[in-house]
């Protein structure tokens, strides 16, 4: 006998670019702005200009960096989304304050 249940996944709203993107709750920040109909991509590569996006979703490559909560420089791919974060795409480095 088969049972048919469907199992409810939590949720929370994150600000990306100031505009409100509902995801699934455990999942990383990086996640959550490159899944499907959302960003593609997490900044600009400072010298040519081309998208950029994370190679190793693991806190190897740099190449997730984002603006989150208005502090730069930050491996998106190591944060887990919470309720209400503010993230923004990194287009070049920043130094940190």
């Amino acid at each position: 006998m088969s049972t048919n249940t469907s199992i409810l996944q939590d949720t929370v709203t994150i600000y990306f670019e100031d505009e409100p993107l509902t995801v699934p709750a455990d999942i990383s920040v990086a996640a959550a702005v490159l899944g499907p109909g959302h960003a593609g991509h997490t900044g600009k590569n400072p010298v040519k200009g081309d998208n950029r996006a994370p190679v190793c979703l693991m806190g190897v490559c740099f190449e997730c960096m984002m603006e989150i909560d208005g502090v730069p420089n930050q491996q998106s791919c190591l944060v887990t989304v919470r309720e209400g974060m503010k993230v923004k795409r990194q287009n070049a480095m920043r130094e940190k304050y």
